[in-house]
């Protein structure tokens, strides 16, 4: 083969160098999970491990369990058991006595799947339907303290941070998603950002050239479907319900549950709380650099963070 010169002269083609696998063999690449199931299918056989899952998802799965869980670990389960046996049998519930929020699959490319769809089993078509993937088998499980817009951007961070950078969509989709999102979570963003979103949404899955920037907007388009209103809170209230967005925080002091022992004073480090143990304390929120150290320090649990 040969490329055409400057001139017109055909220029010889560089040789491509030789593709070799494992000490210059044909080799096969799989993961660990993969090359654990062989031994026990050659032994039990293949109708043995095809009786174990559902119809169309077989045998079992291995998942990071993790997030707002009391037993966090890796955890193997047959296909088809489902979302709350996972978390509340396996996982032990919630940790704290807290509300469960949703349960995110799949790693950062995963969806996120909200509390009313706990009953649904876990195989590859379930999770596609609800958005999500089974991925690299990550399942983390959150709680009312989690914000879905922070999320959102922490996962598509990561994928942003991963892009190789060859094609368009997501070279350039995931930073644009990347930028709206942090300006929601600042509080400075507007309407008109959602459908922004959606649709960069929509053009990476279409035209990504590999799995990465197919599916990088799982986590945007499973968080706007079912917690748009956390969205619209953001941009409409500048208002973080979590309490996770730092540039949404406002941090007071109860004055009923304040015991007026003056710590908070003495540990912040803006000198943004005023007062005495006569009058009581007051934080000026124009100074508070919302650090949290207030929060962190008061035993009496004086101080609300909104």
């Amino acid at each position: 083969a040969s490329i055409e010169g400057k001139r017109g002269t055909p220029t010889p083609r560089p040789p491509y160098p030789a593709v070799k696998g494992l000490w210059g063999k044909p080799t096969v690449i799989n993961n660990v999970e993969t090359l654990a199931n062989l031994p026990v299918i050659l032994h039990r056989g293949g109708d043995w491990f095809a009786g174990i899952g559902t119809e169309k998802s077989k045998g079992t799965k291995v998942f990071a369990l993790t997030g707002k869980v009391r037993n966090s670990g890796l955890i193997e389960v047959p296909m088809g058991i489902t979302l709350r046996e996972i978390v509340y049998e396996i996982g032990g519930g919630i940790a704290n006595d807290r509300q469960l929020k949703a349960v995110q699959t799949g790693g950062p490319s995963g969806g996120v799947i909200p509390i009313e769809f706990l009953d649904t089993p876990v195989d590859y078509e379930n999770l596609q339907k609800l958005g999500s993937i089974m991925g690299s088998g990550g399942m983390i499980v959150m709680d009312e303290t989690d914000c879905m817009v922070d999320i959102a951007k922490f996962y598509l961070g990561f994928c942003v941070e991963e892009s190789c950078g060859k094609c368009a969509p997501c070279r350039i989709g995931g930073y644009q998603m990347l930028d709206i999102l942090t300006r929601i979570s600042k509080g400075v963003g507007e309407l008109k950002d959602i459908d922004r979103l959606k649709n960069i949404c929509a053009a990476m899955q279409r035209a990504s050239l590999c799995g990465l920037g197919q599916t990088a907007p799982n986590p945007v388009v499973s968080t706007i479907k079912h917690y748009e209103r956390e969205y619209l809170e953001h941009i409409e209230h500048k208002r973080c319900a979590a309490g996770t967005c730092v540039d949404l925080m406002q941090y007071s002091i109860k004055d009923a549950a304040c015991k007026r022992c003056g710590l908070c004073v003495r540990v912040c480090p803006a000198g943004a709380i005023s007062g005495n143990r006569e009058v009581g304390y007051t934080i000026d929120a124009e100074k508070c650099v919302k650090c949290g150290a207030c929060f962190d320090a008061c035993k009496f649990g004086a101080i609300e963070k909104k």
